[in-house]
């Protein structure tokens, strides 16, 4: 019999194992469905790939539909959404660059939402409707769900793309190194699938198709030895070492004097003690947070000194001074991802349904721990402790909880891939010039600093400034298994570079990069690691991306709207030009350069 979990099913309480779906056997009569591209994980990365194939795959005419999606939850969007991240970590360059033209769109369309409900946020250039510290555009999960579908509508209207939710892969058949049917389940009825794919990109949210097919992985951290990164493991690697998840949570802030704390939740003084529950936190220097590295104390509701900001402010999504009168929002709505309500005790990879499950439990207790002490322990200067006005709003997650459908994961198994990107490739402290180690087969670009939240004490990675870097496209093929793509943040980075390679532009710009080339892949005829090989057909592949709108190099001056973004990135890949070693920008290019492409 086949067993699966269902994660939206895990309770805080009582027995975790009515999460775990005994899904019987497919039998004889089994629905099967043929497809070019199949996108296994709707979250950021998933549903940005089965965008782009379903663009890009103009050629693509097998099966019933070019491309299909299969999502776990009931929402597409991952951290977007239903892992309730809609806080975007992105850069200081990214309203004028670092993104992806439809990255942008999808930005663009949760702006415009607030836009017609607020003339504050229209009158705005780059509106934040939760005028938050820690980004510049924070949002409420649904809405982002709206844009995501409304972008998906047009594929799904013309046939090119089928998005089946509540959809889980369970097994795969593999034969010759080629994924030739993989066999899924819909978590509410029961009812599998076996679907039968040209080429397959995993965006799950923890790689659950590697294992499936064969293909070779890594979890945890990995040695000294192997990588040579300065901060990987010392002496052996670790599987244990593998970035904590969040349960997030979202709060109305009531009027004071109002009392909606939530009941104690089991394991609350373990946690409490154990985590700890705290507002002073230990940051790396040139994290978020800080330049220098040492102890932050912050406050509730207050900027406290050496601080820039709040907790309730850090990832506010609804500020209710940005929606005078309305009925909608009269108060302030903030979604709580901190150090506090992270999950330490176990990693979820490689684990049976049943392990993932408890787990999962736990993570919901250390999450509904850190509320409930919030509400009555926190430290209120001037005042008792405790913030008992803080509302759970279980409605904008649709959950009883008001936790994410989806715990937050930072790092899942990461593919063996044909290029592995290493610390010492984006660190600033290896890097001097102004860009990360430069990859002619680049795919994309990003940047964040390496963050990571640590599994335990044995976890030495530590945060630290990276230079703007690119996203190699041999990090997305792995070395056997020769119809399938990483798609989200199984991509080949380290323990270390995943820290950095993890948030939402990145992960969108993996995805839509997968998409890309799983459909030229098809076009071509090609498997994905023999267009990587081919530098008539990768310089193609790049071609079509440059005019898709997705940035090959760091250029902030250029965005994906120039008439010459395209040109000018093709001519850097191609070695006709080279970007100023010491500047971002594109006006530090020879005045011939910039004359030839009417910069």
């Amino acid at each position: 019999m086949t067993t699966l979990l269902d994660v939206m099913a895990v309770p805080a309480s009582g027995d975790p194992a009515v999460a775990v779906l005994d899904c019987g056997e497919p039998g004889a009569r089994v629905e099967e469905i043929a497809c070019d591209v199949l996108v296994v994980g709707g979250g950021t990365g998933g549903i940005a790939a089965a965008l782009a194939a379903a663009r890009t795959g103009s050629a693509l005419k097998a099966g019933d539909s070019r491309v299909l999606l299969l999502e776990e939850t009931d929402w597409v969007g991952g951290q977007l959404t239903a892992q309730g991240v809609p806080a975007l970590d992105e850069h200081e360059h990214i309203e004028r660059f670092g993104g992806t033209r439809s990255y942008y769109a999808l930005r663009e369309g949760i702006r415009d939402h607030y836009r017609r409900l607020s003339p504050i946020l229209a009158a705005r250039p780059h509106p934040n409707p939760g005028s938050c510290w820690v980004t510049r555009l924070a949002f409420e999960p649904r809405v982002a769900l709206e844009v995501l579908l409304g972008m998906a509508a047009p594929h799904v209207d013309a046939g090119r793309l089928r998005i089946l939710t509540r959809t889980k892969a369970a097994r795969a058949e593999v034969a010759d190194q080629r994924i030739t049917a993989l066999l899924a389940v819909n978590l509410d009825d029961r009812r599998w699938l076996r679907i039968l794919p040209r080429i397959v990109i995993d965006a799950t949210e923890l790689g659950d198709v590697l294992p499936l097919v064969g293909a070779a992985y890594v979890v945890g951290a990995e040695a000294r030895a192997e990588t040579g990164e300065p901060h990987a493991q010392p002496v052996a690697p670790s599987a244990r070492c593998v970035q904590s998840f969040t349960y997030t949570v979202v709060l109305e802030r009531m009027a004071p004097g109002e009392r909606h704390a939530i009941p104690r939740p089991e394991k609350y003084e373990r946690y409490r003690d154990g985590q700890p529950y705290s507002l002073r936190i230990h940051v790396h220097g040139g994290e978020i947070y800080s330049e220098e590295t040492g102890w932050l104390e912050y406050r509730m509701l207050e900027q406290a000194p050496g601080t820039k900001g709040g907790l309730w402010t850090y990832r506010r999504l609804v500020a209710a001074e940005n929606f005078p009168g309305s009925a909608r929002y009269p108060r302030d709505i903030s979604m709580i991802n901190w150090p506090g309500n992270d999950y330490r005790d176990e990693s979820l990879l490689d684990r049976s349904p049943q392990e993932q499950a408890r787990a999962l439990q736990d993570g919901k207790r250390v999450s509904l721990g850190f509320l409930h002490w919030m509400q009555t322990e926190a430290p209120r200067p001037g005042s008792p402790p405790g913030f008992p006005e803080f509302r759970p709003r279980p409605d904008l997650f649709a959950t009883p909880d008001a936790l994410g459908k989806h715990p937050y994961i930072r790092e899942c198994r990461r593919i063996r891939a044909l290029a592995t990107v290493l610390e010492h490739d984006v660190s600033a402290d290896s890097q001097p010039g102004a860009r990360a180690r430069h990859f002619d087969d680049s795919v994309g670009i990003g940047w964040y600093p390496i963050d990571i939240h640590n599994s335990g004490p044995e976890d030495v990675g530590v945060s630290c400034r990276t230079r703007p870097f690119q996203i190699p496209m041999g990090a997305l093929i792995p070395r056997r298994v020769r119809n399938l793509l990483a798609g989200a943040k199984n991509l080949g980075t380290t323990h270390i570079t995943n820290g950095c390679y993890r948030l939402h532009p990145v992960e969108w710009n993996v995805g839509e990069a997968a998409g890309t080339l799983a459909a030229w892949s098809l076009e071509s005829g090609k498997d994905p690691a023999e267009v990587h090989a081919d530098p008539v057909l990768r310089r193609a592949l790049q071609r079509r991306l440059a005019e898709d709108g997705v940035p090959l190099c760091w250029l902030v001056d250029v965005g994906v709207d120039h008439p010459a973004f395209g040109a000018l990135h093709m001519a850097v890949m191609t070695g006709e030009v080279k970007a100023a070693p010491d500047s971002l920008e594109a006006a530090a290019l020879p005045e011939a350069v910039r004359r030839r492409f009417g910069l």
